[in-house]
């Protein structure tokens, strides 16, 4: 279950039972056997306020550098991995079984544009920054509930590169991909390219569909609240059928008149557009005809609907424009619209899997569960959680130096970089075994 609450998203394989107060408890089934696991509903500690650390002090001497490279102090994190970040774009998975179901090629693209959108919905006020995976890491979570299960792996360090691989429990669908986030600082804010390609298959139809995700920035790293927004195009490509859905994450405005907003049109391989898709990355997604779309607009526009827009709304990147903006009245939906997607809200309370006797036994050692800086966070010891944090990537450097010295590469466990079959392009493949639980090939990272 993926729930939310506050600044932190935890993610549990299990479907809690509702008759413990302080615990949760579940069978996790799994390769035949059953494990009794126990979910916390509230972390052991709240979230740590920046306000007590100097952000400026570490980020002064970064304006423009790439700050996957940079070791950043444990306080800025969130207490879980990048790993466990990557299975968020499931939340909504619905829509990819919506989609199986679908037998309209152009109805199944809209379905899959609404979950591209979903997949970053998450990231709205997640302004913690997760820990960066350590190579061989993985991280895994089955939703029976959901009918998938996935397996994630940080498959290189430098780069920074994070595989995934999501499949049907019913072969209805296979989604995987892999990121290699780049950061940069900028003065007050933080942008994040995403680099990487989503490729989501449906079995049954065999169609292939790829995209990349927008670019996230978050704003006020130095002082003020902190803000996130995504923008961006955002192409979708069905391989099978050469149609297109083309997708603009746009920029909030200096007035933050655009802040969320989504729009595009998915059009066939003669370019033809077939439907408009609009909303907000933050809300709901529409689609509705393009004829219908622009006489809305036009009536729109003639009872003053929309104000003329100046030269200085195009960007948040003006002086000045780093306030958080005023979030604006809910989509409103053009007359002939179908809802394609809603966002999902989360109770006031969240979860996170709690490793137990005997959960060694079925999750990999590598899992990032297990990580001892992590879990110290979650408790609020920031002083074990850095002395952990260091411990970890002292030992990570010295594993990479001893192989160095006996000429020895890296193997990752379940991935191998390989060709997407989709786009011809490098990628990194999920190359299976993971759920028969055989484990003792996996080096001891931890």
């Amino acid at each position: 279950m993926m729930l939310l609450s506050d600044q932190y998203t935890l993610t549990i394989a299990l479907r809690p039972s509702q008759n413990s107060w302080n615990y949760t408890e579940s069978r996790l089934r799994t390769g035949g056997l059953y494990l009794m696991v126990r979910a916390r509903k509230t972390l052991p500690a709240q979230m740590i306020s920046r306000n007590n650390f100097s952000v400026w002090s570490i980020l002064k001497k970064c304006i423009g550098m790439e700050l996957t490279k940079i070791a950043m102090p444990v306080v800025f994190n969130e207490p879980l991995s990048f790993l466990q970040r990557l299975s968020e774009y499931m939340e909504h998975t619905h829509l990819i079984h919506e989609a199986c179901c679908l037998s309209d090629s152009i109805e199944r693209m809209q379905v899959v544009a609404a979950f591209a959108v979903s997949a970053v919905a998450s990231q709205w006020e997640r302004t913690g920054k997760p820990f960066n995976p350590l190579l061989g890491e993985t991280y895994e979570l089955i939703r029976e509930d959901e009918g998938y299960r996935l397996i994630s792996e940080q498959v290189s360090h430098h780069p920074p590169v994070s595989a995934f691989h999501a499949e049907s429990l019913k072969h209805d669908f296979v989604f995987h991909g892999s990121i290699c986030p780049k950061l940069k600082f900028w003065g007050k804010s933080i942008e994040a390219e995403p680099k990487g390609t989503m490729t989501l298959e449906l079995l049954k139809h065999k169609e292939a569909y790829t995209w990349t995700n927008p670019l996230c920035c978050v704003h006020n790293v130095i002082i003020g609240t902190l803000w996130i927004e995504q923008y961006g195009t955002v192409e979708i490509l069905n391989h099978s059928t050469g149609d297109k859905c083309i997708l603009n994450f746009k920029p909030c405005g200096m007035f933050g008149k655009e802040l969320h907003k989504v729009e595009g049109h998915i059009q066939d391989k003669r370019k033809k557009k077939l439907r408009v898709i609009y909303g907000k990355w933050t809300e709901c997604m529409y689609s509705v005809d393009p004829k219908v779309y622009e006489t809305h607009k036009k009536s729109e526009k003639k009872t003053g609907g929309e104000s003329k827009k100046t030269k200085q709304e195009n960007s948040c990147e003006e002086e000045g424009s780093d306030d958080v903006p005023e979030i604006q009245e809910t989509v409103t939906m053009v007359p002939g619209s179908a809802l394609l997607w809603r966002i999902s809200y989360y109770p006031s309370f969240s979860k996170i899997f709690s490793p137990c006797p005997g959960a060694e036994r079925l999750l990999a050692p590598t899992d990032c569960r297990f990580r001892p800086d992590i879990r110290a966070m979650e408790s609020g010891d920031i002083d074990t959680a850095s002395t952990e944090k260091e411990r970890l990537e002292e030992k990570q450097r010295a594993a990479r130096k001893e192989r160095s010295r006996g000429d020895e590469e890296w193997s990752t466990q379940w991935f191998q970089f390989g060709t997407n079959p989709h786009t011809e392009a490098e990628d990194w493949l999920y190359t299976g075994g993971y759920f028969d639980r055989s484990y003792s090939d996996c080096l001891n990272i931890y």
